[in-house]
């Protein structure tokens, strides 16, 4: 019911005044026979396309604005993100063990990794958010690549009254958004099948203390960034929430090669949430974002 109940208003959202011309801009796009290639950049090949079906493409990914995540190249339109999610992607991809596995990504954005998770062949793909332009970007990119990776427009609270359990679930760029970490850490233990395992991407702190940066107002201009744990911190709040190891993978501070102002974007970017005077400062002072990526295994 609670699902149920989510996936309602989920779909209220897809009837917004600004999203509703979205989904017709989609709908209305030409039915072309594309090839998937899996790169850094996610390119749709089409084996014919002319002028005409070039500028619709054109015309519904610039409607689709911003674009967060990517890269990816449909025909001869390029579509350069913010993020240049490949440099992530291929920080944790030596860590992976995904086939034949039943996958979730929560906050999966415009399913960029989703798309690059295909190439190690699982089971099956579920994504997680909330957000109605981030679906509309998937369904304008599957419209063409004809991916059976289900996107839900749900949020990683309404995981545990999922009906399916996972192998993996990767959750990157979520847990410093949330105000109470330890029990989000808890809610993906409890959607873990035994011996599954959770991919973490969070912003951490550099110290070797078990402590948390909580920001006063704003992190490099979020005021949606809560906490913000050491690595030993993080490990505590891991073990409390149920999971029985908690490995660091890598750990890597954000430059602007990874997260830049494109024209596919309208705001601001990294350079812009830094320090003027020191780029290892945040605008308010603090530590510049470092991201940690770790593996969670339940028993």
């Amino acid at each position: 019911m609670m699902i149920e109940s989510a996936r309602s208003e989920a779909r209220k959202r897809l009837q917004a005044k600004n999203i509703a011309p979205l989904i017709e801009k989609i709908n209305a796009l030409p039915n072309l026979k594309a090839h998937l290639e899996l790169e850094d950049c996610v390119r749709l090949r089409f084996e014919e396309i002319d002028l005409e079906q070039e500028r619709e493409i054109l015309e519904c990914a610039l409607a689709l604005k911003p674009w967060r995540k990517g890269p990816f190249e449909i025909g001869s339109l390029r579509i350069e993100s913010e993020w240049d999610s490949s440099i992530k992607y291929n920080l944790i991809a030596p860590y992976l063990d995904l086939e034949g596995k039943e996958i979730a990504d929560i906050g999966c954005n415009n399913g960029y990794y989703m798309f690059k998770f295909l190439s190690h062949s699982p089971k099956s793909i579920i994504g997680f958010d909330p957000y109605a332009l981030f679906k509309c970007q998937f369904d304008f990119l599957n419209h063409f690549a004809q991916t059976p990776i289900l996107y839900e427009m749900l949020g990683v609270e309404h995981l545990e009254f999922y009906p399916q359990k996972f192998d993996v679930i990767f959750c990157m760029g979520v847990l410093y958004h949330r105000t109470d970490p330890i029990s989000t850490l808890k809610t993906l233990a409890k959607s873990l099948k035994s011996g599954g395992e959770v991919i973490l991407d969070t912003l951490i702190l550099q110290s070797n203390e078990e402590i948390a940066l909580c920001p006063k107002i704003s992190y490099a201009k979020m005021s949606n960034a809560y906490f913000i744990p050491s690595p030993l911190a993080l490990e505590g709040w891991c073990l409390r929430a149920g999971f029985e190891s908690v490995e660091l993978l890598e750990s890597k501070q954000t430059q602007s090669n990874e997260q830049r102002k494109t024209q596919w974007i309208e705001s601001m970017s990294l350079e812009d949430f830094l320090s003027p005077n020191d780029p290892n400062k945040t605008i308010e002072g603090y530590q510049a974002p470092i991201r940690g990526y770790f593996k969670l295994k339940r028993k």
